[in-house]
């Protein structure tokens, strides 16, 4: 991304007003033609709000350019055209927030606050183990703080360019590699395989549609099995390993063998069965998923402290309907 490693404060801000409510697939090329027709705070300033509004159209949520628009004319007419180099001056302008002003205090001027996004969210949420949910206040504040607290103080934009390029590419949403990880050692979520079940959310029932990809994992005569125990649906009730995802994943055998590995280290695997596409509907909610078995020789390290249940009394514990329905089959 063009302002990937960008020390212009303006053009940083213009980045993330544009990046508040937009994929950056789309806002890339609003990015372009912004800085193409106002290359600097003082054209923007002087420009008419009409032309301004126009190269905007298509962006919706407008506040965002009526702010852009009042907070680019305080600083080129009440600051000297000169973009404020504290982070409080900053926050206190018009449209930033404690995000954006981080972002724009760490990038431009490599001052000591830590920006903190999904990406963020989730290497941290993974790594001490936490399961706060990060949407809520109490997450937010506690990740924040945190993120302050490992943050590299001397080297403020790279250790945060750091932590959420390592987001998007190492430790992924739904494919995250562990297994490769340099942080693995240390990682309390993976060492406690823990690693899909965070980050979590409080928002998590408003979802419409969940893919569930149970990993039935047997080593002998037991089957790993864990109890939900989040607010979520079929609370209390008892599920095998859970991949949840928010589309569908197509296994083969070569990206089943490389997920165990990433996840657990496990060189090679016995892929028993893959289960046809299993469906539920509920009152909000649509349910659908696979039950993949896989016969292990060994117990991986990190699965070491989980419930693994003997074959003989797995029909003592109580399964939701769609776990029952393929047990049923």
């Amino acid at each position: 991304m063009p302002w990937k490693g960008e020390k212009d404060p303006y053009k940083i801000w213009l980045s993330e007003i544009i990046l508040q409510q937009t994929r950056v697939e789309q806002g890339l090329s609003y990015y372009q033609r912004f800085i193409a027709t106002y290359p600097t705070i003082a054209d923007l300033a002087q420009a008419k709000d009409e032309d301004v509004f126009k190269l905007w159209e298509g962006l919706g949520y407008y506040n965002r350019c009526k702010n852009l628009l009042h907070t680019a004319r305080i600083i080129y007419y009440e600051l000297d055209g000169k973009f404020p180099n504290n982070y409080d001056t900053i926050v206190a302008l018009k449209g930033i927030g404690p995000y954006t002003a981080a972002a724009i205090a760490s990038f431009a001027f490599n001052l000591p606050y830590a920006v903190v996004d999904g990406n963020v969210f989730r290497v941290l949420s993974r790594l001490f183990a936490i399961d706060t949910p990060i949407d809520s206040t109490e997450g937010k504040q506690q990740f924040a703080l945190l993120a302050q607290e490992v943050l590299d103080k001397k080297n403020a934009a790279l250790f945060n360019q750091a932590i959420m390029d390592f987001g998007a590419t190492v430790c992924k949403p739904t494919n995250p590699q562990c297994n490769s990880c340099h942080l693995k050692e240390i990682c309390t979520g993976f060492n406690n395989a823990l690693v899909n079940r965070l980050p979590v959310k409080e928002k998590v029932l408003l979802k419409k549609n969940r893919w569930f990809y149970y990993f039935i994992l047997q080593h002998e005569e037991t089957v790993l099995v864990e109890k939900r125990t989040s607010r979520d649906i079929w609370e209390n009730l008892y599920e095998f390993y859970l991949l949840e995802t928010t589309e569908q994943i197509i296994w083969k055998e070569a990206t089943l063998q490389e997920w165990l590995n990433q996840q657990f280290g496990i060189e090679r695997a016995t892929i028993h069965s893959v289960s046809p596409l299993q469906k539920q509907q509920l009152t909000h909610q649509s349910i659908k998923g696979q039950f993949i078995k896989v016969n292990l020789t060994s117990i991986p390290q990190n699965l070491l402290k989980a419930q693994w249940q003997p074959l003989k009394d797995l029909q003592q514990l109580a399964f939701p309907k769609f776990i029952n329905q393929y047990l049923e089959l």
